[in-house]
């Protein structure tokens, strides 16, 4: 069955599902992989959690409410009116099981398999203790080539030296109902997932999984892509960032300074070598403008993300075209 947002919104009081897990699952140009998963999950659950796939925007391979039929799931697929990448697509399906349904669980998962089906149990456990409101799989076993597991630890050492704060996980994560509408109404959510989950102040608590292996096609994701989703991580953090780099701003700042008034004093004295001190001059004030400049533009950043308002239930109707149920 097709219908519209509007169409679901109007239905929304009847928006009830049998299972208490709802499951959220991207998927763009991948509907091979996303079919397996689905058969393993019902393969593994007696009771398979609803599923709602994220289409996002795919132009070969798009996943449809077939998927769900033949796999003997129920669900719906929302199909985004165009790409929107990742992390914006989790935010939407997000937003649309926190503004339409009211479960026990919600988990966030991707759809190639590197998301190990038979690792939702120990989450939904961890969950179901009352604890927490999250709970993140953090990676035991990484199944990922050399180079992406060096790349990582220099990202991971990255942000830790921006922020203050170790990330290791990423967006496999079991919420509470709370969780997820606490998530919908962050608009950090649209930068990255895991690092919304940080600045939120839920209790979060951790299991260790191992990462599994691609079931079929080559991943999306390439250097430059992993290097947006890594400095949006950062982002969410920009008051802590502005901070750290109005301290180094500052130190360099000063540094500059102390040089350009010894700078001044040594050509007082005549100790300068011709064409010295104009040369150290000019670098010096060079350093202390752009010091300047450095900390005005990342104080404007942080000021545009932190007012942005979360997204509305007219804004959510414009990115999804429509929905198919099953």
């Amino acid at each position: 069955m097709v219908m519209s947002l509007s169409e679901s919104v109007r239905d929304e009081q009847a928006k009830a599902v049998a299972s208490d897990v709802i499951v959220i699952m991207p998927v763009y140009d991948d509907s091979e992989s996303a079919a397996i998963l689905l058969e393993n999950i019902a393969a593994i659950f007696p009771a398979p959690p609803y599923i709602v796939i994220v289409e996002d925007g795919s132009v070969s391979k798009p996943a449809s409410a077939l998927l769900l039929s033949q796999a003997g799931l129920s669900g719906e697929v929302l199909y985004l009116a165009r790409n929107m990448g990742h992390q914006r697509a989790i935010a939407v399906g997000v937003t649309y099981v926190a503004s339409h349904y009211d479960v026990k669980a919600v988990i966030i998962m991707d759809s190639d398999g590197e998301d190990r089906p038979d690792s939702i149990a120990p989450l939904l456990d961890e969950l179901a203790n009352g604890k927490c409101d999250v709970v993140v799989a953090e990676r035991r076993k990484r199944s990922e080539a050399f180079s992406f597991r060096m790349f990582y630890s220099i990202y991971r050492q990255f942000f830790k030296l921006m922020t203050g704060r170790e990330i290791r996980f990423g967006n496999f994560t079991a919420l509470s109902m709370r969780a997820a509408k606490r998530l919908a109404a962050m608009p950090e959510l649209w930068l990255h997932v895991a690092a919304s989950i940080m600045v939120s102040k839920l209790r979060v608590a951790n299991v260790a999984t191992d990462r599994g292996h691609r079931y079929a096609g080559k991943s999306q994701m390439n250097f430059v892509s992993l290097s947006l989703h890594g400095l949006r991580s950062i982002m969410v953090f920009a008051e802590d960032v502005l901070v750290r780099v109005g301290i180094f701003c500052a130190l360099l700042a000063s540094c500059a300074i102390i040089l350009l008034a010894a700078s001044v004093i040594l050509k007082i004295v005549g100790h300068a070598t011709p064409g010295w001190f104009s040369i150290a001059f000019g670098t010096l004030l060079l350093i202390v403008m752009q010091a300047g400049i450095l900390t005005f533009v990342t104080l404007m950043i942080t000021g545009l993300q932190r007012n942005r308002p979360p997204i509305t239930k007219a804004e959510l109707a414009q990115l999804i075209d429509r929905i198919e149920v099953a």
